[in-house]
């Protein structure tokens, strides 16, 4: 067995060898799946609830209900998996948002994590009985300090851990263009912002808030870096798309195997954000103006504008799930052309295991 010489990462009263968070992603690319086979290996693994109920046949006409349900079967299938440690990914945006926390909370999830948005009222949903532990996702400083101070003089709670995420993540990027590719917002800057927001409620409550680095984290050597700027944890999410047991059809894999550098962009999302993906036939159609408006099933975003969206979002994110790329589109972190082939978590783990060490070791 591979030694590697890393601390684990703590979370209140939770311990996982790895110091390794698998990023939530929707929809449907981590469910039980993925995140059970994380889990075994050490690391934490997360299920996203966005539109996490897709598969359920009431899912266009019973929203709510379908979503909730596919949330607790997600949970009990990767319980049924895993003894390690599970959590669930629920963004602030979503518009089943309260839902989502409340079934995961009773379902006995151990970490929910929160960002698309400031989760100021997440602790509201936790009970003197309830042991999850709720981490807010962020992008700045400023945005840990105003969740913080709201949930301690609110709850009187202080966030178990904080996840910050960078701009070269996949997905909705919580910068605007500009900041995107401006330097002064590098996850190395804005690690260290967080770490120095947060250092204060720590001295003065006597606890340890660990924080997270987030946002184009790919190999071991990334690790390696980021934990020694002061990370006690990294969360990866794209390298675990090519893996077998991702939740993703083969379709969706591909797409980031066969992707050059140049086809990952910055597209404009109807929800009213930036977002990283692969670029393809769809999304340029779209840019041409070929999308025609459509009637919206879902509104699962509560900033989505889909009355003058050209694409419904969630179905264009279904269809790519499905592995019908032709009606939907990928999105995928700034590395994911550097995929080369599908391999397996355990795999993947002694690969991330290897690089660090090698990085140690230098």
């Amino acid at each position: 067995m591979l030694n590697f010489n890393i601390k684990s990462l703590k979370i209140g009263n939770l311990t996982a060898k790895l110091p390794i968070i698998q990023g939530g992603m929707g929809i449907g690319i981590s469910l039980n799946n993925l995140a059970s086979a994380v889990a075994n290996e050490g690391g934490i693994g997360v299920i996203s609830t966005a539109g996490i109920g897709m598969c359920e046949k009431d899912f266009s006409t019973n929203y709510v209900e379908a979503n909730i349900r596919a949330l607790k079967k997600e949970i009990q299938k990767a319980r049924e998996k895993t003894r390690g440690i599970l959590g669930v990914n629920v963004m602030v945006a979503l518009s089943n948002f309260a839902d989502m926390v409340k079934t995961a909370i009773d379902e006995g999830i151990d970490i929910i994590f929160s960002g698309a948005g400031l989760p100021l009222n997440l602790p509201k949903f936790l009970d003197k009985t309830k042991d999850t532990k709720i981490v807010p996702i962020v992008s700045s400083g400023r945005a840990a300090n105003i969740i913080t101070k709201r949930w301690l003089e609110k709850y009187d709670y202080l966030p178990n851990a904080v996840v910050v995420e960078g701009p070269k993540a996949g997905g909705h990027l919580g910068f605007s263009v500009e900041q995107i590719s401006n330097p002064d917002y590098a996850l190395e800057k804005i690690l260290v912002d967080v770490i120095n927001a947060i250092k204060p409620y720590e001295e003065c409550y006597g606890k340890t808030i660990p924080v997270i680095a987030a946002g184009g984290i790919y190999t071991g050597e990334d690790i390696y870096r980021f934990i020694k700027l002061g990370a006690s944890g990294v969360q990866m999410a794209t390298r675990f798309v090519t893996t077998e047991e991702c939740d993703a059809s083969i379709n969706f894999k591909k797409a980031y195997i066969n992707c050059k550098k140049e086809d990952i962009g910055i597209i404009k999302s109807p929800v009213g954000m930036p977002g990283r993906a692969i670029v393809n036939k769809f999304l340029e159609d779209v840019n041409k103006g070929e999308k025609k408006p459509y009637k919206c099933l879902f509104h699962c975003i509560i900033s989505c504008n889909y009355r003058k969206s050209p694409y419904c979002i969630a179905q264009a994110l279904i269809n790519a799930q499905k592995g019908d790329l032709e009606n939907g589109f990928a999105f995928a972190g700034s590395n994911a052309y550097r995929a080369k082939e599908i391999t397996t978590v355990k795999e993947l783990i002694s690969t991330l295991k290897k690089e660090y060490n090698n990085a140690l070791n230098k």
